[in-house]
């Protein structure tokens, strides 16, 4: 044992570990012949339920990098990062009603299929090659070297490779049984997740609550945080000035107030709900009725996600600077687990067991996205062409044990410097330079059925090309202050324009040029989707619940605007 967990803690998370293995294995059992049919094993075709999609989009999408680097935005921002939840809701009802529809009629199983379907195989295939690089080399390794970080530093700083591997290990164990076993599986971690992170705010604003004399109430907690940091609980950061310090300059690069809402949010939670095949393979095998509420729901549980991954990081904000949070080490991405030293025994393992959750839940959902990607678009199509269901399925498990491997391997010794730049911020980095593209390329051959291959090629490397450009050169080629941008300082004697707007910009200027290029098509792509208005019909339930959603978030707006 350790000065950080008790006996109490390690049996806590070992019966969680029990029961999820347990419960997979069960599952597992029953889905054998699942080994005999390659979708049902990579898409859990027709087998899934709408609570079960929901609940494994939440738990795909919530690893270490939103425990701990939204809760360290929350102590830097406050919530204003609550955005990315609250809109992803708004995101999903887009992609409930318009994309999934779409994607179902078509027979989409998975993105570079789409992609084949729509314009040609060389899309397709580089886009295919591109998203295997990315989930392994980006999201992969910093899912489990971020969560790998976090869970050392509450087990006494010194078994990070143990640990890594055990992340590893149980991520394999999920994912080996195929996606009902991911998904299914996923319904018990999102539990743990949501009771836990809920648990960890309950006790972080009785905690301000007691440390401001207001006693051990966690409502009366939350409004000393209020009056302690009401700068902390405004929505738009307003746009900095002459006399505007670096700290607040450094709030709207990050999150530039407005402009975010007009710019670049949109398209990051569009391109990531909507065209990413580690969250749509959730709902590609389900019909759609099944999959329309799985996604609301899934969009009804991130307006939780605040209470869970946010609210943390302004209670050890306000703890720190009134001196009550020494052991706050790291800066921002330490606040979490600052806060988790205040869990009393028993209650620190499930918070631990909670953040597990997250993280081996994201982990297999990646995996399966990769080995459904390698198998289906690559092995399928090129290597072995006469390969049958059970050897598909045989690759597949090959293509996650393969993808696992790599991840351990360069994040053993952090061979891609993740730990220097923060998980969140690379993650961010990373697939934000080709989201514009990707995104304006998926949305106008959804919707738009003159869109050709050249074009959608030309918005891929454009979309990637002006990222760089608007993000790292723009202010030294065109001068801070232009009639598309500012560019403010950002305290390491250079200039940045805030990378919201250069994710927008990136796209306008994208979907300009794929659309003149398309105009020297044919009017009609031969390649085009057949849509009808009947497609994007919804049931009565399925507006109640979409109404619902927009009602929470105006309400959260107009309290927090």
């Amino acid at each position: 044992m350790n000065q950080n967990l008790a006996f109490a803690d390690y049996a806590v998370f070992i019966i969680y570990f029990i029961v999820v293995a347990t419960y997979g294995f069960t599952i597992y059992n029953k889905r054998k012949k699942d080994e005999q049919d390659a979708k049902a094993y990579f898409l859990a075709e027709g087998n899934l339920t709408w609570w079960a999609i929901g609940a494994s989009l939440i738990a795909s999408n919530i690893s270490a990098e939103q425990f701990i680097g939204m809760s360290g935005e929350g102590f830097f921002l406050g919530i204003a990062v609550a955005a990315y939840e609250w809109l992803a809701a708004v995101a999903l009802i887009i992609v409930a009603v318009w994309f999934i529809p779409v994607y179902l009629k078509n027979k989409i199983y998975t993105m570079p299929q789409f992609l084949k379907t729509r314009y040609n195989e060389s899309t397709a295939l580089i886009m295919a090659v591109f998203w295997l690089f990315l989930y392994v080399f980006v999201n992969l390794t910093s899912i489990l070297y971020l969560g790998a970080v976090a869970i050392n530093g509450l087990a006494g700083g010194e078994y990070l490779h143990v640990i890594m591997v055990g992340l590893a290990v149980f991520a394999l164990f999920i994912s080996l049984g195929g996606m009902k076993v991911v998904a299914y599986t996923d319904v018990i971690q999102v539990a743990v997740l949501i009771i836990g992170g809920l648990v960890t705010s309950y006790i972080a604003l009785t905690t301000v609550g007691q440390y401001f004399g207001v006693g051990e109430n966690a409502i009366a907690g939350f409004k000393v945080l209020m009056r302690e940091a009401p700068e902390h609980f405004k929505m738009i950061i307003p746009k900095p000035t002459a006399t505007s310090s670096q700290l607040d300059i450094d709030k709207y690069l990050t999150f530039p107030g407005l402009m975010s809402y007009l710019a670049g949010i949109w398209i990051i939670n569009l391109n990531y709900w909507g065209c990413n095949q580690y969250i749509t393979q959730r709902a590609l095998g389900a019909d759609l009725q099944t999959a329309r509420t799985g996604i609301l729901f899934a969009g009804m549980l991130k307006l939780l996600m605040p209470l869970i991954v946010m609210l943390p990081g302004i209670a050890a904000y306000v703890l720190y600077q009134n001196g009550h949070l020494p052991q706050l080490v790291g800066g921002k991405d330490g606040a979490y687990s600052a806060v988790l030293t205040f869990l009393p025994t028993g209650l620190k393992g499930l918070s631990v067991a909670a953040l597990t959750a997250a993280i081996v839940a994201s982990l297999a959902g990646k995996v399966n996205s990769i080995s459904t990607i390698y198998t289906l678009d690559i092995h399928k199509k090129y290597i072995q062409k006469e390969a049958g269901e059970k050897q598909q399925v045989n690759i597949g498990r090959i293509a996650v044990f393969a993808a696992m491997l790599l991840a351990v391997l360069f994040t053993w010794n952090d061979i891609l410097g993740i730990g220097g730049v923060g998980g969140f911020t690379y993650i961010q980095k990373y697939t934000g330079f080709i989201s514009p593209g990707v995104f304006a390329m998926f949305f106008l051959g959804m919707f738009w059925k003159r869109t050709t291959g050249t074009a959608a090629i030309v918005g891929v490397i454009l979309g990637f090309v002006l990222s760089v450009l608007f993000n790292e050169y723009a202010p030294m080629l065109f001068g801070n202050e232009t009639l598309l941008y500012t560019a403010y300082p950002n305290g390491k004697g250079a200039f940045e324009i805030p990378f919201h707007i250069c994710m927008g910009l990136s796209f306008f200027f994208t979907m300009l040029a794929m659309i003149a290029i398309s105009f020297a098509g044919p009017k009609v792509n031969p390649k085009a989707f057949e849509i009808d208005s009947e497609m994007f019909k919804v049931k009565p339930q399925t507006t109640v619940l979409i109404v619902i959603t927009l009602l929470i978030i105006v309400a959260l707006y107009v309290k927090f605007w």
